[in-house]
């Protein structure tokens, strides 16, 4: 059916999550340093704050993906988008540090915070267009739910679906093999939908589990996670360094020690300018990710995200350190990126959501930890400690991705 006004409507409102993601988790180099101030927090407690955010993005993760995979992409993604948008709203109204923890006197950090949660209501307002996956809805042999999906995207493209009746069996999964790759046409045999006896609607979770620890699933579920985990620990870890490296934040070597209040002149400079590095590493991830690889292209960005945070082991001009995170910061969102895209493709459709969920549950692992790194000991003016840590992680994850066992460049999604 080609790509037509379904699929951009599609694309429209899945960016629109990513720009909600992005929103609240942006928050976290402007939240911090101001509610530090307003409520006189220690560095510890600010570390805290983003700790806890991430560990609510850790339980959401592992949650999710097994809802995801359970009761449908759709649920999942209402009830995510509803407890979201709520608890963007309830932490504006915190009035004090400890209620803030628990839902994530100046008005403008509040007004930031009502402000995040904006794009999640117009995802709940919107939320009738977002379809089913039509290949989840196979899976669960609801064939009659799938050729809906299918209607109305054919409807929206003003295009014909192709003659006779859908069919999904684990031949078809097989390109070499499926009739329809051969004349263009839909199987024609509805009985023929066979599935795992495993996994059925009632234990398809437990069963995705399990396969992702199978002997064909193993290494690469492993190797999944580390990467993930680096990944992550590294892109938040910068996104918090973006604030504690800026020059309204950090006197370490002035002599002053990062308990003292600092105008942030220069913050929102720097952030925003370090910010903009996403989409270099988008469009640079895009360009190269078919020509070298899903694996090549990981991890020559991850090295590459090492080359950029070396200098920063010592102190640099304030000019030399935004250059050098908005290098570090293209290079760890492309690799992220092409991350996100090589997991789905690794795992079956039977298992995708789980194993995709579980990986950045872990994931978010690194975004509790990498604050105590890149606040805590920034805070203590330990820079070099801090930044030795950043690189050795996001050195082992290149290793990690050259050691990834499947290549998926140019593979069907099974």
């Amino acid at each position: 059916m080609g790509f037509g006004k379904f699929q951009a409507l599609v694309l429209v409102y899945a960016g629109t999550g990513w720009l909600a993601d992005s929103m609240e988790l942006m928050l976290l180099s402007f939240v911090g340093p101001l509610v530090r101030q307003q409520w006189n927090v220690s560095a510890q407690h600010e570390s805290l704050l983003s700790s806890v955010v991430f560990t609510g993005m850790l339980i959401g993760a592992c949650s999710w993906g097994y809802i995801s995979d359970k009761y449908g992409r759709r649920t999942a993604l209402l009830f995510s988008i509803i407890l979201t948008t709520g608890a963007g709203f309830l932490s504006a109204l915190s009035p004090n540090y400890i209620s803030l923890l628990i839902v994530l006197s100046r008005l403008s950090w509040r007004w930031l915070l009502a402000f995040t949660a904006i794009p999640c209501f117009v995802l709940l307002l919107l939320f009738v267009i977002a379809p089913e996956s039509p290949r989840y809805l196979c899976v669960q042999n609801r064939l009659s739910d799938a050729t809906l999906v299918l209607e109305r995207m054919a409807k929206a493209n003003k295009v014909a679906l192709p003659p006779g009746v859908l069919a999904y069996h684990k031949e078809a999964q097989s390109v070499d093999h499926n009739p329809a790759s051969q004349n263009g046409h839909l199987p024609v045999r509805e009985n023929d939908c066979t599935l795992d006896n495993v996994m059925s609607s009632k234990s398809g979770g437990i069963a995705a589990l399990r396969r992702l620890f199978s002997p064909k699933f193993l290494r690469s579920t492993l190797l999944i996670w580390f990467v993930w985990f680096a990944n992550s620990f590294a892109y938040y870890g910068l996104v918090l360094l973006s604030s504690q490296l800026s020059d309204a934040n950090r006197r370490c070597t002035s002599g002053q020690k990062s308990g003292v209040q600092q105008k942030n002149v220069n913050l929102y400079k720097d952030v925003f300018i370090t910010s903009l590095a996403e989409f270099p590493g988008l469009v640079i991830s895009a360009i190269i990710v078919d020509w070298f690889g899903r694996k090549a292209t990981m991890w020559i960005l991850l090295f590459g995200c090492c080359a950029f945070l070396g200098p920063l082991a010592v102190h640099q001009k304030e000019s030399v350190t935004t250059a050098l995170l908005f290098g570090a910061r293209a290079c760890g969102m492309g690799s992220s990126t092409v991350l996100c895209l090589y997991a789905p493709e690794v795992y079956p459709t039977s298992a995708r959501s789980t194993g995709v969920g579980i990986a950045t549950a872990i994931g978010k692992i690194g975004g509790i930890v990498c604050p105590i790194i890149a606040v805590g000991m920034l805070r203590s003016c330990h820079q070099m400690q801090a930044v030795v840590v950043f690189e050795l992680v996001l050195g082992l994850a290149g290793v990690a991705c050259i050691l990834f066992p499947v290549e998926t460049k140019g593979r069907e999604m099974k």
